[in-house]
């Protein structure tokens, strides 16, 4: 079965990009020798911060495009403690406890 991933990768001047593929170790290679033009080029090096598979281009695609809307601290929660630090985080904000 083909996986498929979103990624999160941290870039040299602390900020974050956020992506998907079907072949992780490639697509990091293509960032690093500067393949295309673009956010990261300009900001390397980077490292890998946040990856998960994914059995669909569109599940990968979702959660590429979900976690783009998200502040820096929300994405940093997500690679600290994973989707379930984001759920805990979700149930804070409900409680009114935590404004992100």
């Amino acid at each position: 079965m083909l996986l498929f991933y979103v990624y999160i990768l941290r870039c040299s001047d602390g900020s974050y990009y956020t992506g998907h593929t079907d072949n992780l170790e490639k697509r990091l290679s293509e960032h690093r020798i500067k393949k295309f033009d673009g956010y990261t080029s300009t900001r390397l090096p980077i490292a890998l911060a946040f990856h998960q598979g994914f059995n669909s281009r569109d599940d990968a695609r979702a959660a590429e495009h979900k976690i783009k809307t998200w502040n820096r601290l929300k994405k940093e929660v997500l690679i600290e403690y994973g989707w379930e630090g984001i759920i805990q985080l979700r149930k804070k904000r409900a409680r009114g406890l935590n404004k992100l």
